[in-house]
């Protein structure tokens, strides 16, 4: 990697903001020096108009599910036909869905169009567009990994292998969270349509996991447990154990809907929270997805293992899954990182608003996060949670991983650079970043990506490649 010199003229460092920010990068990558109050650029250095934050984390991503937005949404304005009792039907003749698990059943058609290949195109536009949102690193979710039928590829790791290959090309960081996914409900088989999700069982699953490759520059592996009505209660063991040897990240999806926790109750006798604590599986390299809907004792549970949770606010409203306990959380104990999830958008910035806005409309009160605690659930949290424990902050040893937000936009203009964190968080959006830095080098650059050509028109003819049989 050539180093290369940045000039920052505002930069969040450390909790405040400083200007006139020099950043230099080493060639393995990493921050070599920060200095302030560097009035005139060096010589050769690249101007970051703006301010200056360390790189976004999106610590929950399911890259395919990108295809679905908009087609989720359609109504009678949007070209939909009448559907029964009123509903809307979208316009490939479904019913537009009315709850989260009448959503699943549109999101399984398109996980079922997914090849290696096709997955490859979608979530290199899809990665790209985090890119141009300011976000350098990724945390994806991912569970299709066989063909439709269930038989595994030749390569049985060719789908995560896409995914990988894809984040190099946007030019952005992965951990692939490989889950384990094997039950349709407790006690079920797979579903026809989950055939290609399931390795069998918990020890065929860590075989097919503990081959994956991983360069550890740009690419990392972490476990997940779909959730407890996805991997019977005897088999969690064996996820947990696969992620403590290797020091790796463990998520979950963690009581999203209350229709998983009363099945949970009655297949069990404990909340899904209990079920994981009871199995080892929370711990400080956890990371509770959702957690929507918890119990007093639930919070304590994972306060006290100091696991993490990722809210994905735009995902929980877009599907109607309530306001999760986040600020409970906190005070007990779990950090907190933030997730696009679905991509119904892919705007971290957004999801930090929406965390405390939320809040505001939950309990009638403001101010439940500054606007710095916010941006650290969005960067160094969300990077720790994903294995990233070097990156998050503007700091020499650091990965040099940053991105830049336009304060002079029509959103942003007029707020003084002191309050820079208040109008990234409270105004600004993904338009308005101008730049972003991985591992030193520029890929957005004045808010164009350096590495995928013509983003919009590929991201069509991907995602019509995966709506189309």
């Amino acid at each position: 990697m050539t180093p290369q010199t940045y000039w920052a003229e505002h930069a969040w460092i450390d909790g405040r903001v400083e200007s006139d920010v020099v950043i230099e990068s080493a060639p393995d990558g990493r921050i070599a020096a920060v200095r302030t109050s560097v009035e005139v650029p060096p010589a050769g250095s690249v101007g970051l108009r703006g301010l200056t934050l360390p790189g976004l984390a999106n610590a929950h991503s399911h890259a395919f599910h990108r295809a679905l937005r908009g087609t989720v949404q359609a109504d009678h304005g949007a070209g939909a036909a009448p559907g029964r009792q009123g509903q809307a039907t979208a316009g490939d003749g479904q019913r537009a869905p009315d709850s989260f698990w009448t959503w699943r059943e549109v999101m399984y058609a398109v996980a079922q169009n997914l090849t290696p290949e096709r997955y490859f195109d979608l979530a290199r536009v899809v990665y790209a567009e985090m890119a141009l949102a300011g976000i350098t690193c990724v945390g994806e979710f991912h569970y299709v990994h066989h063909q439709p039928d269930g038989t595994p590829y030749g390569e049985p790791n060719a789908m995560g292998d896409a995914l990988i290959a894809a984040a190099a090309e946007a030019g952005i960081r992965i951990t692939l969270l490989d889950t384990c996914y094997l039950s349709s409900g407790f006690g079920a088989a797979p579903a026809a349509r989950q055939l290609r999700f399931s390795d069998g069982d918990a020890d065929a699953w860590a075989a097919r996991a503990s081959a994956i490759k991983a360069d550890g520059e740009h690419a990392r592996v972490g476990a997940a447990i779909h959730s407890v009505r996805a991997v019977p209660a005897g088999q969690l063991a064996t996820v947990v154990r696969w992620a403590d040897e290797r020091h790796a990240p463990l998520h979950v999806h963690l009581s999203e809907q209350t229709a998983e926790n009363e099945a949970c109750l009655q297949a069990h006798g404990r909340t899904p929270t209990q079920l994981l604590a009871d199995h080892g599986a929370l711990g400080p390299r956890t990371t509770a997805v959702h957690a929507t809907h918890l119990t007093e004792q639930d919070i304590r549970l994972l306060g006290g293992a100091a696991a993490t949770v990722c809210m994905c606010p735009t995902t929980e409203r877009d599907l109607a899954d309530g306001i999760g306990p986040a600020v409970q959380l906190q005070d007990a104990g779990s950090p907190l990182s933030l997730g696009s999830d679905s991509h119904a958008v892919i705007d971290l910035l957004e999801e930090a608003r929406a965390m405390e806005l939320d809040e505001r409309l939950r309990t009638g009160k403001r101010g439940h996060w500054t606007a710095a605690q916010l941006l650290r659930a969005a960067t160094e949290d969300g990077h720790a949670c994903l294995g990233w424990s070097d990156a998050g902050r503007i700091e020499p040893g650091y990965l040099a991983d940053f991105t830049t937000i336009a304060l002079d936009s029509i959103r942003t203009a007029g707020t003084p650079p002191r309050l820079g964190p208040e109008t990234a968080v409270f105004a600004a959006s993904n338009a308005d970043v101008r730049h972003t830095v991985v591992a030193g080098r520029h890929v957005v650059r004045e808010g164009h990506h350096q590495l995928v050509q013509h983003a919009p028109g590929a991201m069509a003819e991907a995602i019509a490649a995966v709506r189309t049989p």
